[in-house]
């Protein structure tokens, strides 16, 4: 995995001249097991407040497609279960990132593990909110075998699910943890219906200091209106 991963280095520092600046993104990520409805969750977000989604695992599975060397590699690791190699994931991420015209980025699914946390703070920046969908393993595994039937993914079967729920388990819920210490952690039970979760998420969404300023701007903006109009008629 070390020379594909020495490749990519070297193909990310090759673009380096070409890439966005980062430091004044806004960067929401959303956490939970498989099947815990995330991607739902997500176009529901993307559709009112305007971000831009990313879903790590759908830019590991577009590598994967695309059958470089390095895709190969990933597509073992992803079929049990395992954890890409965090340098991959997050350079992904940050090429995708730069290469948007956006400036607030939801991303789906990462991170993974701790170590994918700490890095991408250190090579991009710390989020502003952690969505984190909370669901039962029985409840998840349902959803996904249902999935199967007719998403033609690899790693929607009993066994791999089986895994995936494990590693979830034993790597990313000591990220939420991280986040929960630093309060920057949003806990949303995922059991009921997605509009349901969603009156949820729109509260996490709505407390954040860079929402709140648009709400105060627009505020503003309708009392020099709304002042205007007075002065107007006063005048008449």
């Amino acid at each position: 995995m070390g020379n594909f991963c020495c490749h990519f280095e070297a193909r990310d520092k090759d673009q380096a001249g070409d890439q966005a600046d980062l430091s004044k993104a806004i960067i929401i990520f959303v956490l939970g097991g498989p099947g815990s409805g995330k991607g739902t969750q997500c176009e529901l977000i993307v559709k009112k407040y305007g971000y831009k989604h990313l879903s790590a695992g759908d830019l590991l599975r577009e590598e994967v497609k695309k059958r470089t060397p390095l895709g190969k590699e990933m597509e073992g690791l992803m079929k049990e279960g395992k954890l890409v190699p965090t340098e991959v994931t997050v350079r992904l991420l940050r090429q995708a990132m730069q290469s948007s015209s956006n400036h607030k980025f939801l991303i789906d699914g990462f991170p993974r593990a701790l170590d994918q946390a700490e890095t991408f703070e250190q090579e991009v920046k710390p989020p502003e909110l952690v969505l984190f969908f909370d669901c039962p393993e029985e409840e998840m595994k349902k959803r996904l075998l249902k999935r199967g039937e007719s998403s033609g993914r690899s790693d929607d079967n009993e066994e791999t699910i089986v895994k995936r729920f494990r590693t979830f388990l034993d790597c990313s819920m000591p990220v939420v943890e991280y986040y929960e210490r630093k309060r920057k952690l949003a806990k949303i039970s995922a059991v009921p219906p997605p509009d349901e979760v969603f009156v949820e998420v729109e509260k996490a969404m709505d407390s954040l200091p860079s929402q709140q300023s648009k709400a105060s701007a627009r505020n503003d903006d309708y009392e020099t209106t709304d002042a205007h109009g007075a002065g107007q008629l006063a005048a008449a």
